[in-house]
């Protein structure tokens, strides 16, 4: 594992070191996924799933946490095991909590913004995950907005999801995005997906039908100077995708329940999470696990893609 600059905290495995080294392809992943997203073994499953599908298109992944004080960027099979443990007490970090889960030396997840900020300080531009956070519903009352926008907003990496979360507040999500000036990109779609659905009713401004192309206008995006992260987003494959109708209404009785139950704040996510898979009778999960795979797939594709639109640059 090297260390790179211990004010930065990063450990990272000698396997991604040496790939950002030679400009080789890299995808970053979360690990909150693992141990408060799904449960086993369908958490370490999907992890490993993930890891293969980016491999199996020629990048490599490196998936993030928090171990030991340091932000470990490719994190090796056993500290994966030991986050999908049930028992192992795996704090949850989003980017406001690492200097304080990193001082106290926690074995941590990292969410989308702090696994965004673990990327950038690494030097890897595409990360791969199932869908951000943003505006829960009711928010005019709660205040309850992810950090996942104001991270988007401020740290350069390029984020590959299936859209926001179901549970959200998807129309306000999508103007919170656009108000933070962060560009969200549809790959292959002008509709901005609902998570485990593939139409939201809700139109992306901006559209890129191949790697290629997406690989070319996140080189671009991120050469102007003070641009933060970008979006891009795809619908669930075809083939576990669920119907809007069917999904509001287990999302719907699922947030009746945790109102009931007095759940507040970044609890919420995964106790409806757990509810809608319950009331789906399982059918959420498998599409929630599909789509994170083929986003790694997606998000792989680019980072190829991206080393080569970059190589050419500096080519020439």
């Amino acid at each position: 594992m090297a260390i790179v600059g211990g004010m930065n905290h990063l450990a990272i495995s000698d396997e991604i070191q040496d790939a950002l080294h030679h400009a080789r392809p890299v995808v970053a992943l979360e690990s909150s996924l693992i141990a408060q997203g799904l449960p086993a073994p369908h958490n370490i499953e999907t992890a490993l799933a993930a890891e293969a599908a980016i491999r199996e298109v020629g990048a490599l992944p490196a998936t993030v946490a928090l171990e030991g004080g340091w932000i470990v960027v490719g994190a090796g099979r056993p500290l994966l095991e030991r986050l999908a443990d049930p028992s192992a007490g795996v704090a949850k970090a989003a980017s406001r909590d690492l200097g304080p889960l990193l001082a106290a030396r926690r074995l941590a997840a990292t969410t989308v913004s702090a696994t965004m900020r673990a990327a950038r300080l690494a030097g890897i531009r595409i990360f791969a995950t199932g869908g951000i956070g943003g505006v829960h519903r009711g928010a005019a009352q709660s205040f309850d907005v992810s950090s996942d926008i104001d991270e988007l907003a401020a740290t350069p990496v390029a984020v590959v999801s299936s859209g926001a979360k179901s549970i959200l507040d998807l129309p306000a999500t999508l103007e919170c995005l656009e108000t933070r000036r962060v560009p969200v990109i549809g790959l292959g779609v002008d509709e901005l997906p609902a998570f485990y659905s593939a139409s939201s009713g809700l139109t992306v401004t901006h559209r890129v039908d191949d790697a290629a192309a997406a690989a070319t206008t996140i080189a671009v995006h991120l050469e102007l100077p003070g641009s933060g992260g970008m979006l891009l987003v795809q619908p669930p494959p075809a083939d576990v995708a669920l119907e809007a109708a069917e999904v509001d209404a287990w999302i719907a009785e699922a947030l009746e329940a945790a109102e009931a139950a007095g759940i507040r704040g970044g609890a919420v996510t995964p106790f409806v999470l757990s509810r809608v898979a319950t009331a789906s009778g399982g059918r959420t999960l498998h599409t929630n696990i599909g789509l994170i795979v083929n986003n790694a797939r997606m998000a792989a594709r680019i980072a190829l893609a991206l080393s080569t639109v970059e190589k050419a640059r500096r080519a020439g």
